[in-house]
């Protein structure tokens, strides 16, 4: 299973080249993000939103909304089960991953427990993490 950082999927969503072409080659069902990730998605969404300034940019902002979130229903979304939050409180009692902010040791901790790759820009970062494969489709 190969799970998509919000990095990547933000570029999945943009169309990025690199990201369709590795998404192509491997099977749909194989594919999904974390909870983590479709919240993180929708918080920058919803900030968007509430921030807008004018009226035209509050109606943009909806659109955009609906779209991500018209997106995100046809993805596999992997939700934080025992095992995940388990790893969670592993990767957190190890010192060297404490400057790793919450949202991804969260990440890395589903991926873990679903023995999942993850697909992320930040391999440098994720690499770290005791155990968790990572990749880099973007670049």
């Amino acid at each position: 299973m190969y799970l998509l950082d919000t990095d990547t999927l933000s570029r999945l969503y943009a169309g990025n080249i690199n990201v369709v072409a590795r998404l192509k080659a491997v099977e749909e069902s194989e594919v999904g993000i974390t909870i983590i990730t479709k919240a993180e998605v929708l918080r920058g969404r919803i900030d968007y939103l509430l921030k807008a300034e004018t009226g035209g940019d509050l109606l943009k902002a909806q659109e955009l909304l609906f779209r991500t979130e018209e997106f995100l229903r046809e993805l596999l979304i992997i939700p934080i089960n025992q095992a995940a939050s388990l790893e969670f409180e592993r990767l957190r009692a190890v010192s060297n991953l404490r400057k790793i902010g919450r949202a991804d040791l969260l990440i890395a901790s589903v991926a873990l427990a679903n023995r999942a790759t993850l697909v992320t820009r930040n391999t440098r970062h994720f690499k770290q993490v005791p155990g968790l494969r990572v990749e880099n489709w973007v670049d």
